[in-house]
């Protein structure tokens, strides 16, 4: 005798399976509670993050069944990332050195001002500059410059390579800089208040980097303008947004570049 099943007796139908949908960056959904459509900007904890056509954000959680299609309801799950290639280029877009052993660091370095320009150089081009043998090492700050070359010494083959934030015409970065001379030593940068601004918008998921009032820190500001919590929980977002030099500004690229050049000259 075949088995029935409760439902199968009392004459119930079966509940349909709510269909599962990757959560596509751009995909536009609706979530019927409060009637906001918009499109998927990210998934974060276990939330969904909405845009609608004026700009505004809202974040919803990824129930079953928490968002209408087309109509339908669905259930949002996370994309599956697509299987990686063989990478034949490093982050940076150079030829990547397959089987790569760390060079003996040069007696050259570059310098960049804070901890967040020697992590973001890192992330871009730590493959080049391994392969060179180049250490980048945070400053903490531009005006303790000429106090620092003096200390480190410089001369044939012990070159620096500085990288400043906010490099433009009568800034005080500008003046510092303008004092330095030694012809072993380059300075240039980007015309960003911060290497923050130096990272593509739409890296990080938003259409453009927030106006902050004069006087008011600008990590900071930025992070209460887009709800972005503490500034080191900022961070984390800003860098979690680079995985190439394609992420970055032209000027950024082009000052690192430089910078690695500079230092790695054999007529240096």
């Amino acid at each position: 005798m075949r088995s029935h099943s409760y439902d199968d007796i009392l004459g119930r139908p079966r509940k349909k399976k709510v269909p599962e949908v990757p959560a596509e960056r751009g995909l536009v959904v609706e979530e019927p509670a409060s009637g906001f459509c918009g499109a998927l900007v990210r998934l974060e904890h276990g939330n969904a993050v909405l845009e609608d056509r004026h700009g505004n954000q809202r974040v919803f959680p990824l129930a079953p069944a928490a968002f209408l299609l087309e109509g339908r309801p669905v259930t949002l799950v996370p994309a599956r990332k697509p299987a990686r290639a063989a990478r034949t280029t490093s982050a940076s877009g150079s030829v990547r050195v397959e089987g790569l052993r760390a060079r003996v660091a040069r007696d050259s370095r570059i310098w960049v001002e804070g901890k967040h320009d020697a992590e973001l150089v890192e992330r871009v081009w730590g493959h080049d500059l391994r392969v060179e043998g180049v250490v980048v090492e945070p400053l903490d700050g531009v005006d303790v410059l000429a106090d620092r070359i003096a200390e480190f010494g410089t001369g044939p083959g012990r070159r620096l390579g500085v990288l400043v934030d906010h490099l433009v015409p009568g800034s005080k970065e500008s003046r510092l800089v303008a004092a330095v001379t030694d012809p072993q030593v380059l300075v240039t940068g980007h015309p960003y208040v911060d290497i923050w601004q130096a990272v593509k918008p739409a890296a990080v998921g938003i259409r453009a980097w927030p106006e902050v009032p004069r006087g008011v820190d600008w990590k900071r500001g930025i992070c209460d303008a887009l709800g972005w919590g503490e500034p080191y929980e900022g961070w984390q977002r800003v860098l979690a947004g680079v995985s190439s030099f394609r992420d970055l500004e032209t000027p950024l690229i082009g000052a690192v570049e430089r910078l690695i050049d500079f230092v790695t000259d054999p007529a240096g």
